[in-house]
């Protein structure tokens, strides 16, 4: 909301803080999940046990999600609201499987986070709801997350060029199941199907990485803007892919 109103781009009539309701700022374990409060900030998603545990690509988008300023005051569920099509969790959340959990005076709905972000800054919330809740499976063994990316100013500070949050599963050997979120190079963060489909069923090894990342961008359309050509943001993203398979799979 902060930087939209910075930018001119959003005037709301009456802002209303939802820093005191209580039970928003937690990170807790319930049955099959973690539940991230709306209120809980960037620094204690990057620093939780619990995310370390079951959402490790989640901890350290949110570790490199802007400056020490920012990781103090934003939240994660601020950054899925936001929507922005450069920034790091919301990859993260697809790759996990996560679940959105939005709130109005009507009720409660869940929302995939695969089906969360519609376009730039837009997302599939409806003007009478906010975010409450952001719901991440917890790990099983053999399952296992990362996250890499390029900022736009170097290393891993700032917005995304390209990020890449993956998360997979192995079994006996095999993997079984997995999933590959990317930000940074399209209109809004996605879930790389076609890359993800190619990696089950093989053993992870170097070819199969490489042949399942050369599809990280297939069904996203690719723009381009300041900060690189289609070209290089493709090649981006095909790098951070592998990168970020060979952490998971090693781990």
């Amino acid at each position: 909301l902060i930087p939209l109103m910075k930018l001119r781009l959003f005037s709301p009539g009456t802002v209303v803080d939802i820093g005191r309701i209580d039970g928003l700022g937690d990170i807790v374990e319930r049955d099959d999940h973690i539940s991230i409060g709306a209120l809980v900030r960037h620094n204690q998603t990057a620093s939780d046990p619990l995310v370390a545990e079951h959402a490790t690509a989640l901890g350290q988008a949110a570790a490199w999600t802007g400056d020490h300023q920012v990781r103090n005051r934003g939240t994660t569920c601020g950054a899925m609201a936001h929507a922005d099509i450069a920034a790091d969790q919301p990859a993260a959340a697809i790759a996990l499987g996560a679940t959105m959990v939005a709130r109005s005076s009507t009720g409660e709905r869940e929302i995939p986070a695969k089906e969360f972000f519609v376009d730039a800054l837009t997302s599939a919330l409806s003007d009478d709801e906010i975010l409450v809740e952001l719901r991440v499976p917890t790990s099983t063994n053999g399952s296992a997350s990362a996250y890499d990316k390029l900022g736009r100013r170097g290393g891993h500070t700032d917005y995304a060029v390209a990020g890449v949050a993956v998360w997979v599963q192995v079994t006996d050997g095999s993997v079984s199941d997995a999933r590959i979120g990317v930000t940074g190079v399209g209109t809004r963060p996605s879930l790389a199907e076609a890359a993800a489909s190619a990696l089950i069923g093989t053993d992870g090894n170097d070819e199969a990485i490489t042949d399942a990342a050369a599809l990280v961008t297939d069904g996203i359309t690719v723009i381009e803007d300041l900060y690189g050509s289609v070209e290089y943001k493709t090649h981006l993203a095909k790098v951070f892919t592998e990168r970020a398979l060979r952490q998971a799979l090693a781990g």
